[in-house]
């Protein structure tokens, strides 16, 4: 999908780069444009049969641009599905008569539709495979235990407990889908197993309904119904019955979630459950996009409780996550802390210690790849011991950071060059014909830019001395990688006018006579240059904006 999007990049000419123009540029600023570009590319001022061919290829692409962005039906559709969404015959998804609004409106159903299509081809399987681990003899054994034992010198680690269970959706119907579910768990020797067929109905964009199915070996056959309602826009409902079957009877059950949106980030919840063990919960919920809290009251049977938790969100790629939370019941008081952080594109890695009386110390260690989830809790000791607690943190710390090291971090560098490579030889029959158009475009300039020079040194104005746009290698930690760039210096003091050079947030790549010299790498555009007889350097990224000249890219003339 990714290489697609790309190919699409490369293939289809950004109209705003190619202008200079800012996305959101009126139609004055779009023929004030077009206007400077026409003469530049004007097939009648060029003699030479070569560069007449070159210039008419340019000033048609040029026009086509032009007629797009100046007209706000056929804008619309290309903000939206770029130049192929112009090129279908008779445009097919959509009117043209249409104002760019309904446009918009018209792709977003469209958007619903794939993605139900896309939905119906999927059966979105996810299953959890939970390992528990008994590693108290680690931290609290019985020497005296082990004196005859052969092999008692080395603590005994235990896998006590294991559960997994894994479902699958069958989409039968735009509306209609089957879920079809299972689990397998053991416990000290001691398991069973489940299996269940839950058939869900969307009966309107308010609600939706459920009917299970279930059987196991150690409950018997299982029926049940829920439902889901959107009450008003800011309060929804949910409602769940069963009735669970077995040897001594009949137990019926039922459980009721009433939620209300208190404000923009934050939920309000009431939760009544009933059966053989009853509850009233109220918990309130607030997201928002660095912070998670909630704070929750139950009151129930067998278990009361009070629960308050924060997790802070730290914006970087990794969506790194730090968390803690208190739990105080009949049951005890639980402590736990810990962090998350993203490993790889598609996998989350979390560890949490979990300190209670008197349940003791425990360290939870979660990896989420994809819809799969891996969870590892380990029980280290019975009683709060200090050592137990340093470990418990400590050691995966030190551990994630040497695999982020010496695994994570040169898979990942691995990984991303063989996509770069395969990306660049998808891509290299677009490139070539970008770098043909811009060597062509810079042929074309060099009347244009011989009189715009004469005319700024007459003012001591501006004068683009060096440019260069695509990969810079500076930190001394990449000196292996090799620079890709290319000289720019001529495009550059072409859209120089009045002594001033303004380039919009839009890729440079798209400029006239620019290419991308390096497909899917980070690039940047250096300019040094020549205002009122002083130097000045600038080194701007690929998108942001920029200006010539600025006080600020003057050279200091003693460094």
């Amino acid at each position: 999908m990714a290489a697609a999007l790309e190919e699409d990049e490369v293939d289809n000419d950004d109209y705003y780069s190619l202008l200079n123009v800012r996305r959101e540029a009126t139609q004055e600023e779009l023929k004030a444009s077009y206007r400077r570009l026409c003469m530049l590319y004007h097939p009648d001022k060029h003699r030479d049969p070569e560069l007449k061919r070159q210039a008419e290829q340019l000033f048609n692409l040029v026009h086509q641009a032009y007629e797009v962005l100046s007209d706000p039906q056929s804008r619309a559709i290309y903000d939206i599905y770029g130049k192929r969404g112009l090129e279908v015959e008779g445009w097919e998804v959509v009117e043209r008569r249409r104002t760019p609004a309904e446009i918009r409106e018209e792709y977003e159903r469209l958007q619903r539709e794939r993605d139900e299509r896309r939905l119906q081809q999927r059966t979105n399987p996810k299953g959890v495979i939970s390992v528990g681990v008994d590693a108290t003899d680690l931290f609290d054994r019985y020497e005296e235990d082990y004196e005859d034992m052969p092999g008692g010198g080395f603590p005994r680690i235990e896998i006590n407990k294991m559960h997994i269970s894994q479902s699958i959706e069958a989409p039968l119907t735009s509306s209609n889908t089957a879920i079809l579910s299972g689990s397998l768990s053991t416990q000290n020797g001691n398991g069973g197993g489940n299996i269940s067929l839950v058939l869900r109905r969307v009966t309107s964009a308010k609600g939706w309904g459920e009917v299970e199915f279930g059987a196991g070996d150690t409950h018997g056959p299982l029926f049940g119904l829920k439902i889901f309602r959107n009450l008003t826009q800011r309060c929804f409902m949910t409602a769940q019955c069963g009735m669970q079957f077995s040897s001594r009877g009949v137990r019926p059950a039922m459980n009721t979630v009433l939620a209300r949106h208190l404000d923009k980030n934050t939920m309000g919840y009431l939760q009544w459950r009933w059966g053989t063990q009853s509850s009233m919960n109220t918990s309130i919920v607030r997201d928002t996009k660095s912070s998670h809290f909630t704070f929750a009251l139950q009151l129930g049977i067998p278990h009361s409780f009070v629960m308050m938790s924060y997790q802070y969100k730290f914006q970087d790629e990794d969506q790194t996550k730090i968390k803690g939370s208190v739990k105080s019941g009949f049951f005890g008081t639980v402590v736990e802390y810990g962090a998350e952080r993203k490993i790889s594109r598609h996998s989350v890695l979390g560890a949490t210690v979990s300190i209670g009386v008197p349940q003791g110390v425990s360290l939870k260690i979660k990896l989420n790849r994809a819809s799969q989830t891996y969870f590892f809790p380990i029980h280290l000791t019975d009683q709060i011991l200090p050592s137990a607690i340093f470990y418990a943190t400590a050691g995966p710390l030190v551990f994630y950071l040497a695999m982020q090291r010496l695994v994570i971090k040169p898979y990942l560098r691995a990984q991303k060059e063989q996509d770069l490579e395969k990306q660049q030889e998808t891509l290299s029959s677009g490139v070539a014909r970008k770098r043909q158009e811009a060597e062509a475009a810079v042929l074309l300039m060099q009347e244009s830019v011989r009189r715009i020079i004469e005319a700024e040194e007459s003012r001591m104005g501006l004068i683009i001395l060096n440019a260069w746009y695509g990969k810079f290698v500076t930190d001394n930690s990449r000196k292996h990688e090799r620079a890709k760039v290319i000289d720019v210096t001529v495009p550059l003091q072409c859209l120089v006018k009045d002594s001033k050079l303004i380039l919009t947030e839009a890729t440079k790549s798209g400029l006239p006579g620019f290419y991308d010299p390096c497909v899917g790498e980070e690039k940047s555009l250096k300019v040094l240059y020549q205002f009122r007889g002083v130097m000045h350097q600038v080194l701007s990224g690929d998108t942001e904006a920029l200006r010539i000249p600025k006080q600020s890219h003057r050279i200091d003339a003693d460094t």
